[in-house]
């Protein structure tokens, strides 16, 4: 017996790779199924189950794909209901995969088909539960996704997470292994931890969802709290996950259909596509297309494209560095922005030669910005997390997350010029991207954002004035 975790660190996601005796299963994996194939074909071993841990929301999984191409079963536990072919198995059915045997756990809570899968060692012992987005190291799934699909709500989802953990995860042996579908970064939950792999006994002691004591009034208080809205995409994620979707490779194709800087520019007059700039933010800045969005691949990218683009049916040209063009359509099909019309052949550059408008972004380094500010005449937007603000942040600093830049940019005034910062940069060169699109010019964004802010003698303070953050 063999288990792989392979871990996506850009979507903080886990999928599993098992083996015995000549045959696999792959639970929760990726849009892009290749690299699995290849696997499967290195390892000799035939594909006999994809499990699905439920319906996810937060990246399109390839379950379709690779049944398609291998033959293999779509496995989900019970409530689920798909418009292709899959399995919707019983709560407690048993699927043997060489010497070892793998059981349903339904642990409804998160969403209501969402199962837990129980892999049982040649030995007949409890080895390892695969336990998707019902338990994640140091926390629990979100109980506040699926109230509209389920006919209910957050609260009575919560306590059905709460029976689900204690009568079907908690008699578990303290031994047996916890392999969940996130880590931390990932919206599915708010507390969770960067350790990937645990075990059951550790969770006991250590996740605040499983005190032994704690009651289901408790539990759903703890759950609840602090939720921050779901990101727009998730719902259209599900969908794709249930419905079905375009191959990978005809998304990739079309990505990768390469265009001259005067079909670039047809494409995006005639089809209204929003031009989506990958280049790191140190490079956007100094010269870009017009109107373009800046969101820079080496980040949290997809994620970043779901909560602020949101619509996947969003039409996209692509801007990338030199050879990172099927990287990016990859990236974007696995949270379902599958309407790539094709990218700017020869990166930049060729913009830049073709001799059409560019438009730059106002930087200033943190040295500039210290000379520059004024306490108490400077308006400063710190687009962080109000977790991040109230660490520590710019006296009189107004908090205005990222997150939430459709909602607080209806109030600027075009009128009065702020200076505009995040942590290192990416996040504050996205928002500065998108108030530029939008017709805002009267900012100044900082270099460096806070961690450079930081070292310089403009007064911080952590103290949290309610009245400058936005709720």
């Amino acid at each position: 017996m063999n288990i792989e975790q392979i871990y996506t660190g850009c979507l903080a996601q886990g999928a599993y790779y098992i083996t015995s005796n000549g045959e696999a299963a792959i639970i929760d994996p990726l849009r892009e199924v290749q690299p699995y194939l290849d696997r499967l074909h290195r390892d000799g071993v035939k594909l006999k189950y994809i499990f699905e841990t439920h319906f996810h929301a937060d990246f399109v999984s390839g379950h379709v794909d690779l049944s398609r191409s291998t033959g293999a079963p779509i496995i989900y536990g019970p409530n689920a209901s798909c418009e292709f072919d899959c399995t919707s198995a019983k709560d407690g059915q048993i699927f043997e995969l060489g010497n070892v045997k793998i059981k349903v756990l339904h642990t409804p809570g998160h969403t209501m088909e969402s199962t837990t899968f129980l892999l049982i060692d040649e030995n007949g012992k409890d080895h390892a539960i695969f336990s998707g987005d019902t338990l994640f190291i140091g926390d629990v799934g979100r109980p506040d996704l699926a109230q509209k699909a389920a006919n209910m709500t957050m609260e009575q989802l919560a306590g059905t997470l709460y029976k689900s953990l204690r009568e079907k995860i908690m008699p578990l042996a303290d031994d047996v292994i916890v392999y969940p579908a996130h880590g931390a970064g990932s919206a599915c939950g708010k507390n969770m931890s960067k350790e990937t792999v645990s075990t059951i006994g550790n969770q006991k002691q250590f996740n605040y969802a499983l005190r032994a004591n704690m009651t289901e009034q408790e539990f759903i208080k703890e759950v609840t709290d602090g939720l921050l809205p779901p990101p727009a995409y998730f719902g259209m994620n599900v969908a794709m996950n249930k419905k079905g979707y375009d191959s990978f490779e005809t998304v990739l194709n079309n990505g990768m259909r390469a265009l001259s800087a005067t079909e670039f520019e047809a494409a995006a007059e005639e089809t209204g596509a929003l031009i989506l700039d990958t280049r790191s933010n140190n490079e956007f800045w100094k010269g870009f297309i017009p109107q373009s969005v800046s969101i820079g691949l080496n980040g949290d990218f997809a994620p970043w494209v779901g909560a602020l683009l949101a619509d996947v049916k969003q039409p996209l040209l692509l801007v990338t560095d030199l050879g990172k063009e099927e990287e990016t359509v990859t990236r974007l099909s696995r949270v379902g922005f599958d309407n790539i019309l094709g990218h700017l052949k020869g990166g930049i550059k060729t913009w830049l030669n073709s001799g059409k408008e560019t438009d730059t972004i106002n930087r200033i380094t943190p040295a500039q910005f210290a000379s520059a500010y004024k306490p108490g005449g400077s308006k400063v937007v710190d687009i962080r997390k109000e977790t991040e603000y109230e660490a520590e942040h710019i006296n009189e600093a107004y908090s205005k997350p990222l997150a939430y830049i459709n909602d607080w940019v209806k109030d600027i005034n075009p009128d009065e010029h702020f200076f505009m910062h995040c942590a290192g940069g990416y996040r504050s060169m996205i928002a500065a991207s998108i108030l530029q699109a939008r017709g805002y010019r009267n900012f100044t964004e900082v270099e460096g954002g806070f961690n450079a802010i930081a070292k310089t003698d403009i007064p911080k303070s952590d103290f949290v004035c309610q009245s400058k953050v936005l709720k």
